[in-house]
């Protein structure tokens, strides 16, 4: 394949929706992975968003992202379509944030249990730089569950219906969370002392 043929493939298939992506990948692997590629290109950056706002490091966020490419790498010959693929890239995801926050609690508690001095590790930054009005700053006010919900409204964009899903939970009950999560927010920022 020339240099010209294939970057009119790639613009080609960075025309295409996701779901034709899909059903061309599935086809596909693990023969090529262009169109895999292409669908992981789309939410690389989101992904890495998602990640590092859950788990408040970049560091994890980047190792939680290639654990997610990988599980979407081979489950996509699996994926059924009955969900839009954005909704399970997301859920893949959540799991895996989960998974990664779990550790890293663990690994807290053994360090308090251990009697280690903590401070080692604190010398890592823990959170990426954002400047003071940034939603990083903002989502250390809100719980665990409150601060995924935030996040996968507003950094990856999802419907309200497509949270509920990914998190098991009803949809009335994920409205009711983020409403009231919003207001936890906007008290603090009108009142942050």
């Amino acid at each position: 394949m020339t240099s010209s043929s294939a970057s009119c493939s790639r613009i080609q298939l960075s025309e295409m929706m996701d779901e034709e992506l899909v059903i061309r990948a599935k086809r596909e692997l693990f023969h090529t992975t262009v169109a895999y590629e292409e669908l992981m290109r789309r939410y690389q950056r989101t992904l890495f968003n998602v990640c590092a706002r859950y788990l408040g490091n970049e560091r994890d966020a980047d190792d939680v992202c290639q654990e997610v490419m990988l599980k979407v790498l081979h489950g996509l010959k699996q994926f059924e379509g009955k969900a839009k693929f954005k909704t399970w890239l997301y859920s893949i995801t959540y799991n895996e944030c989960i998974t990664q926050y779990r550790k890293d609690k663990r690994k807290r508690r053994l360090y308090d249990a251990l009697s280690l001095d903590t401070q080692e590790e604190a010398q890592e930054p823990e959170q990426p730089a954002v400047d003071s009005k940034g939603l990083d700053h903002w989502l250390v006010h809100v719980n665990q569950v409150d601060r995924e919900i935030l996040v996968l409204r507003f950094v990856a964009e999802l419907e309200f219906q497509e949270i509920s899903d990914i998190m098991n939970m009803g949809l009335s009950a994920t409205k009711m969370r983020y409403k009231r999560a919003l207001e936890k927010l906007r008290k603090h920022i009108s009142n942050p002392f």
